[in-house]
């Protein structure tokens, strides 16, 4: 069986990052045209200073997915998603009894695994940061 090339592994990590921003884009521009009921909510689960929870979840969902994408600060970007995707599902969907909010729960824990990863082995090439020539894993075989 023949392994894949060095181009296609670099190929899997652009991909990799795009899909796992697109989810943080997608809720982000949610949050934008629907602020005041994301305030509401954010309120409602009693956390203090909904308009300053709006905007950090603003900042990290628009700003920390398009540096995703870009593989700009990659690994500081993924660490403060990943912390940012545990955060929500622990304040957010903690009603375990509630199917839907356990699969977001579970979701926000997923999304958190695939962004570790992306800490552990970098931007890889096709990235800001590879062309700035920042250190990534290689693998072994």
């Amino acid at each position: 069986m023949k392994s894949l090339s060095t181009n296609s592994y670099q190929a899997f990590a652009l991909v990799g990052r795009v899909l796992l921003a697109t989810i943080f884009l997608v809720s982000g521009f949610g949050k934008l045209v629907a602020a005041s009921a994301t305030m509401g909510y954010i309120a409602s689960v009693g956390l203090p200073a909904p308009m300053l929870g709006y905007a950090v979840a603003l900042t990290l969902e628009i700003g920390g997915g398009l540096l995703l994408i870009v593989g700009y600060q990659t690994r500081l970007v993924a660490t403060l998603l990943a912390m940012f995707s545990i955060l929500t599902a622990l304040f957010f969907h903690h009603a375990f009894g509630d199917q839907n909010q356990m699969f977001h729960f579970l979701k926000d824990l997923a999304i958190a695994g695939g962004l570790v990863q992306v800490i552990a082995f970098g931007a890889g090439a096709y990235s800001l940061d590879g062309r700035r020539g920042l250190p990534e894993v290689r693998a072994a075989w």
